[in-house]
């Protein structure tokens, strides 16, 4: 089991600090969420609570996920970086891709790419992109973005991106993992075929267990049950050691925690608190795991 910190919502003059410090207790990982603008008016309901309203205002912070892994890669050096979920749709994929290039170089390959679609169609519209065909367009973006982070002068000839030969230099000196997320069966279905994990929103328990099954049978319909896949979630009631191992037994790798109770509280207790969460957590796991 692996750990990661959660930092939505947090003020942006505590990300460097929450870095180290999560780097310090021995995190593995930092989520980075995403959230372009906070439209006054929205066409669809906000997918992840009981009433589809959205839990933040137009004042919370949201920094550009990719700004914000190389602010906190500069003060660090050994815990990893991922988007969960960086909104594809409303995003040129080579103007993703420079980005991403950038910032597995300055962070030493510490960096992953959670993507989804996103849920909002003001996103995408009011960033050029039609809202209709996005799993379509996805698809080819996960194409484009993984052949010119592979290195090398490329082209592509798609439906909805196509460019001559070019190179973008330097490439990512390891493969960029990519993790889909989103609990729609398209989702599920493009995380099993292309996707190196899987990254959930907030869910239960039975639930969680229920989709990481589904997962699995995807990926042997696709023939890839053998190949390295993570899953990452947040599970809102299963916690403290057991229920962390309750998580790793249905096949939970990586849970995404923020181990504290007031998302404005000073950045000392959060300290305090990643630092109680690891003796507590972290610590005796990892210790079982090598025992």
């Amino acid at each position: 089991m692996k750990f990661t910190l959660g930092i939505a919502l947090s003020p942006l003059d505590q990300l460097t600090d929450l870095a180290r410090a999560a780097e310090e207790c021995g995190f593995d990982s930092i989520a980075l969420p995403d959230s372009l603008f906070y439209s006054e008016q929205v066409s669809a309901a906000y997918p992840y609570t009981p009433d589809g309203g959205r839990f933040w205002d137009s004042h919370t912070p949201w920094p550009d996920p990719m700004v914000a892994a190389g602010a906190m890669g500069a003060v660090t050096s050994r815990i990893r970086f991922y988007t969960q979920v960086l909104k594809l749709d409303p995003r040129n994929p080579l103007l993703l891709a420079r980005q991403i290039g950038t910032v597995a170089a300055l962070t030493g390959d510490r960096f992953g790419l959670g993507v989804g679609l996103g849920w909002s169609p003001e996103e995408s519209l009011w960033c050029g992109a039609p809202f209709r065909d996005r799993g379509a367009r996805a698809d080819e973006a996960i194409e484009v973005l993984r052949l010119i982070l592979g290195g090398g002068m490329v082209e592509y000839e798609g439906k909805h991106f196509s460019f001559g030969k070019l190179q973008m230099s330097p490439a990512p000196r390891e493969p960029v993992p990519v993790y889909i997320g989103g609990h729609s069966e398209p989702a599920l279905r493009r995380a099993a075929r292309v996707g190196d994990g899987w990254s959930s929103a907030m869910m239960r328990f039975d639930e969680l267990r229920d989709t990481i099954g589904r997962l699995h049978r995807l990926r042997e319909s696709f023939g890839r049950a053998d190949t390295p896949f993570e899953i990452q979630a947040v599970c809102i009631d299963r916690h403290g050691l057991d229920g962390f191992r309750q998580q790793a037994e249905i096949g939970v790798t990586d849970a995404i925690v923020m181990p504290w109770r007031r998302l404005d509280a000073p950045i000392q207790e959060k300290r305090d608190a990643l630092r109680r969460f690891a003796d507590r957590f972290i610590e005796p796991l990892k210790s079982t795991a090598a025992g």
